[in-house]
């Protein structure tokens, strides 16, 4: 981004910025600040039709990567820089609680892990115990209805009775 851009996002003007930027050179390393060569600011001039005469710029503008803006935003005093300063600050911070928290997650996962390689017979039998109940089981046979005598004992005889009757001669 230019400094004449950052200069209007931040609430400050192009001068004040710059200042700030050569105030502090130290914090701007190559990949978070350069300042255009001449044949890169006739191109830019070209493509967005910047006036080289009339109120034209007199110093080559610097231009700031991402990292650069941020750094800017530590530097400048205006009220939209310091609460860009301090968004950056709170999103390190939550930033670190997550990778933190990630930290903890992958030792605890880690741990699992070993006790798991430890216990691999007892994890395999588990399984095969659910395979087991998730089996689908043998339906069981159905019941007839009626009503059915179990017994193995003997069968039920009516044994018929004798009588004999023996005629005697001679008697009424």
């Amino acid at each position: 981004m230019l400094d004449s851009d950052l200069a209007s996002i931040y609430g400050t003007s192009t001068m004040r910025l710059n200042e700030q930027f050569r105030r502090n050179r130290k914090r701007f390393p190559q990949d978070f600040a350069f300042v255009l060569t001449n044949e890169e600011f006739t191109i830019l001039i070209s493509q967005n039709a910047i006036s080289r005469t009339h109120g034209g710029r007199r110093k080559l503008p610097v231009v700031f990567t991402e990292h650069g803006a941020i750094m800017l935003a530590s530097v400048l005093n205006s009220d939209t820089a310091i609460e860009a300063s301090v968004r950056v600050v709170r999103a390190f911070v939550k930033l670190r609680e997550m990778v933190s928290s990630n930290v903890q997650l992958a030792v605890k996962l880690a741990d699992l892990e070993k006790r798991l390689d430890s216990n691999d017979e007892a994890i395999a039998q588990l399984f095969a115990a659910i395979r087991e109940l998730l089996q689908p089981s043998v339906p069981p046979k159905k019941r007839e209805i009626g009503f059915h005598v179990r017994e193995n004992g003997g069968t039920y005889r009516v044994r018929a009775r004798r009588q004999t009757r023996t005629k005697k001669i001679g008697s009424p």
